[in-house]
This record gives structure tokens, sequence and C-alpha cells, in this order.
């Protein structure tokens, strides 16, 4: 299969609530992509909004870089960097055990990398160990931070002004990894990152 006239998909290497993701070739060049696939039927689209907030987020160190954004056929397409394991990949392949350099390092760059975002007026709302990738070739040290569905403005770019404080809010989020703060009904914002 054939997407944005140029992407072959090869295979399936991951899903979830939005869709799948799929190993593909850059036939222009030979390079592998990631590409996302979105039902056009589905309830709540999120891709295209996700695509609008990888854009606001272009540029930063650790943000994955977006190639192509289109429809195809009954999809939604989202098509960027192929990244490589996750934190949790990592930490299972690593029996989960991790080193105390290895955690420093990693926290290191998870904070730059939630601040980062932060300085952009956005939260990311699902902070866990599958949103962290590490990056591929010569970029196999670096932390990218993936999977912007959930993320909000907090903060007015204009203005400053933060949202306000509300409660009675449902869970957004990955229960197992969401603040106290979320779990109660509280309006998420930088702390709960």
């Amino acid at each position: 299969v054939l997407v944005g006239g140029r992407y072959k998909l090869v295979r399936e290497i991951g899903s979830g609530s939005f869709g799948h993701v799929h190993l593909a070739i850059d036939l222009t060049n030979h390079e592998q992509v990631a590409v996302k696939l979105e039902s056009q039927n589905t309830r709540q689209p999120r891709l295209l909004y996700e695509k609008e907030l990888y854009n606001i987020l272009q540029g930063g160190v650790g943000i994955p870089q977006i190639r192509w954004y289109g429809q195809e056929t009954d999809y939604n397409v989202l098509v960027m960097d192929l990244l490589g394991p996750s934190l949790e990949d990592l930490f299972n392949f690593c029996s989960r055990r991790f080193s105390m350099k290895t955690v420093l390092m990693l926290a290191d760059q998870m904070i730059s990398r939630i601040e980062y975002v932060h300085t952009q007026n956005l939260i990311h709302r699902d902070i866990k160990p599958e949103n962290f990738l590490m990056g591929t070739g010569q970029q196999w040290k670096e932390l990218f931070l993936i999977d912007f569905g959930l993320a909000k403005k907090y903060r007015d770019n204009r203005t400053g002004q933060h949202i306000p404080y509300r409660s009675g809010k449902s869970l957004t989020g990955t229960p197992s990894f969401a603040s106290i703060s979320a779990h109660i009904g509280i309006e998420q914002s930088r702390r709960d990152d």
C-alpha cells in the first residue's frame, strides 16, 4: 500500500486507541519512516490536532520531524521520523533494572523534553515510558517525546494568561501514570506532566 504517493507501508509496528502505526519506506530516498493511520470514521479524530501540535513543536530537540500529513482512502495519515525503542521496551530488555547513570541521563533528557513542550504553552497530559523513544542512527543517544494526541494549551500565546483552575474534570491520560490531581478531577497543568 502506498500513502502520500511515496510512502510504501511495510508492516504494523504499533497500535493504540488512535489507530495503527506502520513501518514504511520513503520511495524517493529509501529511508524508513513511521506512518500513523487513523480511520476517518473514528468518533473523536485526533490526528489532525496532533499534527498541528507537532508543527508548533518542530525544531525542538527530541521532537520527531513530521514528513507529511493527508488523507488516503478512509484514513487520516501522519508520516514522521521512525524512532527506536521506547523506555518501556528498554526497561524490559534490561530486566527492569537501569543503572544510576542511565536513570540520571534519561531523567535529564525527559525533563528537558517536557520543559520544552511547556515553553510552547502546551502540556502533554500522557507522560509515560511508552511515549519516550530513543532515536536511531546518529541520534541513538537522544530521547524523543511522542504522542501529543491528548496535549492541550495551558497558557494563551499572546496574553500569557493561564487556563483557569477547574474541578470535576474526567481523567485524561493513562491512569497508572496520571497525577493524583488528575485522578481527583482537577484541571491538569504543568505540574501534572
